[in-house]
């Protein structure tokens, strides 16, 4: 079995074999999430182009495709053909799990819905992502992340108040469903182990993101209001606020308990302001959260990042530096967390990508398999390992187009 990096036990879910057949983020966060613990995860690309993360470019280079997709193996496949269906189900019938976020009812058009997987693969968990859920009124409609955090609530609770409702500056429901998606597959491993019998997971995107908004609805039902829109405060505690400092800086400040309240005060040197009947309780500090956060402000703007930094941190008051992403890489925390990885990349020379954040024992990442594959990468090694497929017909499958692989590989293989 595959060891792991610093020659401890073998990953979590290695020998697991996971078939990703999800278009742009979602299902290829779900799948990295597995890929990050040792699964084996087979991006199953249409040879046009493949999967459309991949167009996703930030100054001419697929960002997001590397970083989404390291520590996977592409197999360029047209599925459209009965040859192509015909290599899935072969594979299926050799694989724990199945990821797609086709329209609901995509795959039984294609004839390898769920009834066709499980009949080669009993065992099979098929994870299926929509935007809206296989069933109800609204599935086959179009479910982008920006529709999904738009209706639940999110964008109208974020953002300022004198101003529009704003969306994530990321793919946040796509985030949250691949995450909640990889935590499904694996409790669905658990059970399959006991009872033999595979599940369909239906994640929905509005479900996801819609769980991560806390009590929301029960807010409203107990006021009868909806949030207003506060920027970086927080509807439940305060302070929460980001803070200017004298050299232009940011700091993130957050007093969400009676002691720490405490220690703030203490700090900006005015201990007596807990006995303030404006300040002394949790809903007094929100009634009267303008008036708190001009005097917080007004202090930490008489000092500098690092001098604010200094002073909360020997208070053991909870406050951080706000960093941009150019920052970030020189940053001590991070450096000494190896919270990036520089991945070998033939375009970049090297690529950094966010390490896996599930640490264990030694407190080391695991180690990521490999960097983001070239479309139909590992076509044909994976029909030798998965299927011992003879080279005769995966010669076959390639003149036919069934099966692509990229032109470096016929050239070494011409060669």
């Amino acid at each position: 079995m595959a060891q792991g990096e610093h020659g401890g036990p073998p990953p979590l879910m290695a020998g697991v074999r996971v078939l990703d057949l999800s278009r742009l983020v979602a299902g290829n966060i779900l799948t990295a999430s597995l890929a990050d613990l040792g699964a084996e995860v087979i991006k199953v690309e249409t040879p046009r182009g493949g999967d459309e993360l991949r167009a996703w470019r930030t100054a001419g280079v697929s960002t997001h495709w590397k970083a989404y997709s390291r520590g996977k193996k592409s197999l360029a496949v047209d599925l459209r053909s009965e040859a192509g269906k015909a290599l899935l189900l072969r594979l299926a019938a050799r694989s724990e799990a199945l990821v797609e976020n086709f329209r609901p009812g995509t795959l039984e058009k294609m004839g390898i819905g769920p009834e066709q997987l499980h009949a080669v693969n009993p065992r099979l968990i098929i994870a299926r992502i929509s935007g809206w859920g296989q069933s109800g009124p609204w599935r086959h409609r179009p479910g982008f992340g920006s529709l999904v955090e738009g209706l639940s609530g999110f964008a109208a609770m974020n953002g300022f108040g004198d101003r529009e409702p704003v969306l994530p500056p990321f793919p946040l429901a796509d985030s949250v469903t691949g995450l909640y998606g990889a935590l499904g597959i694996a409790a669905a491993l658990r059970q399959a182990e006991r009872t033999g019998t595979g599940r369909v997971l239906d994640l929905s995107l509005f479900d996801s993101v819609f769980s991560v908004l806390g009590p929301l609805a029960l807010d409203h039902q107990v006021t009868g209001r909806a949030p207003l829109r506060q920027g970086s405060r927080a509807p439940s505690h305060a302070p929460r606020n980001v803070y200017r400092t004298s050299d232009d800086r940011w700091i993130a400040l957050s007093a969400g308990m009676q002691g720490a309240v405490e220690r703030l005060f203490a700090a900006i040197g005015q201990p007596q302001l807990i006995e303030d009947p404006r300040f002394s309780t949790p809903e007094a500090r929100q009634s009267h959260v303008d008036a708190l956060d001009a005097l917080i402000g007004e202090v930490i703007a008489t000092r500098t990042l690092d001098a604010n930094l200094a002073l909360f941190e020997a208070a053991d008051v909870t406050a951080g530096a706000v960093l941009d992403a150019t920052e970030l890489h020189e940053h001590p925390y991070i450096r000494e967390r190896g919270a990036l990885v520089a991945l070998p990349d033939e375009e970049l020379g090297s690529a950094l990508v966010h390490a896996p954040p599930i640490r264990f024992e030694d407190g080391k990442p695991s180690a990521i398999a490999a960097p983001a594959p070239a479309l139909g990468e590992h076509s044909a090694e994976i029909l030798r390992a998965a299927l011992e497929m003879p080279e005769a017909e995966i010669e076959q499958l390639l003149a036919t187009g069934v099966i692509a692989i990229p032109p470096s590989s016929r050239n070494e293989q011409s060669g």
